[in-house]
């Protein structure tokens, strides 16, 4: 990949006059934001005009809203885009379900090379920086198929972005590890992808094994795999809406409860994460079941993905119906996040998992988008409910992939999306509407954005 197009850095040593939209900041007041090294040095009101500062480092913000970066707490990588890219315009959807997808998906992977790997993922990271992302885990797939292909392309990806996004590479058993003719090679291939320096998540699929024994091994495989490399572990799990069939998140739970790697507040000073996505299974649970449950986790380094857009697509139509006991409605199909996060203490992020493929054929790749569409999805409308929204796209995305919580502190890292205010500034003959909240932000995201990794604005 050419270096001169790599993403340019311009460093910043003061974000100047801009609003925060964080918690404890008051957004009616104007701040000075002092980076150094990379982390925030400081934060003061801000002076009159920007004088006092080397002018070629200094960021105006004076029409911006500024909050923490964005972050992809799951996203696929080698498999985006491919409705839009020509040399698959053959693959097209026509039932519009799991078992299609994974067929359209497995055609797709028998003609991926370097050159639309490289050329897609491109699109997908540039376009999620430019939407204020400055972090993510990246899934990439590992089997007979593609073999080392997808993991490749996410290695020389990662290296490209390095200074301008925080990449971290999942490699991902789509497939059966020890189901069917290929188990065995698709867990020979997984194993080695495991040991590569640059992989630090092993992720796997247990619910496609052909019988429970086998989904129990394919659990039971990650969790050695990721406690023998020290690298978080990441289950597409339960995905189903049977109530017949038993979930798998107890079985993930109990194997975890003897891992000292993932427990929480444990001596060690790796911060390795489990995620457990999709799990609409869970959402057929009534009260006493999620109590149960949160109580379960407690102790654990364990987050709970939402992957709402792909979930209701391969769901099908979501189900509102009363709670149980308890009372209450509840959404079936997709996790609810914000109401797992608030009502039950339990650690969680929404992500947008797929773009533009045969699992989830719309939507961008800006995480915002995600958390505004969980207004109604979620019927989470009040000013709590937007902190919530935006943190899990934001802050507790960023935790539940194993970086630190953020939240304007001094030492943090320099990480920040800038929103453009628009006619927030301009008067009563502005034309143009304004937003000055978070609320205001995450009902109606603005399109103009800057975006600062390490104390550097960076454009793609």
């Amino acid at each position: 990949m050419a270096k001169d197009n790599s993403p340019h850095r311009e460093q910043i040593d003061v974000i100047s006059g801009a609003r925060i939209l964080s918690q404890g900041w008051d957004s009616e007041v104007r701040y000075d934001i002092h980076i150094e090294d990379s982390n925030i040095k400081n934060i003061v009101s801000h002076a009159s005009g920007v004088g006092s500062y080397t002018p070629e480092k200094v960021l105006d913000a004076r029409n911006c809203l500024v909050a923490p970066s964005l972050c992809h707490a799951h996203i696929h990588l080698d498999k985006c885009f491919l409705l839009s890219d020509p040399k698959f315009a053959d693959l097209e959807i026509v039932k519009g379900d799991f078992a299609e997808a994974m067929e359209i998906t497995a055609k797709a992977k028998a003609r991926f090379d370097k050159d639309d790997l490289l050329r897609r993922g491109k699109w997908l990271i540039a376009e999620s920086i430019a939407a204020g992302v400055t972090h993510m885990r990246a899934f990439v797939e590992v089997d007979h198929i593609v073999r080392m292909k997808c993991l490749d392309a996410a290695i020389e990806l990662k290296r490209y972005f390095a200074t301008a996004c925080d990449i971290q590479v999942c490699a991902f058993a789509q497939e059966p590890i020890y189901s069917g003719t290929h188990g065995a090679a698709n867990r020979e291939l997984m194993e080695a992808a495991v040991f590569n320096e640059h992989v630090s998540v092993v992720g796997t699929t247990p619910y496609v094994e052909n019988d429970e024994d086998n989904m129990k091994k394919n659990i039971e495989w990650a969790i050695r795999m990721g406690s023998a490399c020290i690298v978080h572990l990441d289950f597409h799990l339960d995905y189903n809406l049977d109530e017949s069939r038993k979930t798998w998140t107890d079985f993930v739970v109990e194997k975890l409860e003897s891992m000292s790697l993932y427990q929480r507040d444990r001596l060690s000073s790796e911060n390795t994460t489990v995620i457990l996505s999709h799990c609409s299974r869970l959402t057929l649970h009534d009260e006493p079941d999620w109590r149960a449950l949160s109580q379960r986790v407690q102790h654990l380094e364990l987050y709970f993905v939402g992957l709402p857009t792909s979930d209701l697509y391969m769901m099908g139509k979501p189900r509102v119906d009363q709670a149980g006991q308890g009372g209450g409605e509840r959404v079936r199909g997709t996790l609810q996040i914000p109401q797992m996060i608030q009502k039950y203490g339990m650690q969680g992020a929404i992500a947008i998992n797929n773009v533009g493929n045969a699992f989830t054929p719309y939507g961008s790749c800006d995480p915002l988008s995600i958390a505004s569409t969980g207004v109604g999805l979620y019927h989470a409308g009040t000013k709590q409910d937007a902190q919530t929204l935006y943190e899990c796209v934001s802050g507790r995305a960023i935790e539940s992939i194993g970086h630190t919580l953020r939240s304007f502190a001094i030492g943090e890292p320099a990480d920040f999306v800038l929103f453009d205010m628009g006619g927030a500034e301009g008067g009563l003959l502005s034309s143009q509407r304004g937003r000055k909240t978070l609320q205001e932000v995450l009902y109606d995201p603005p399109k103009e954005r800057k975006t600062v990794f390490k104390g550097h604005l960076i454009t793609t």
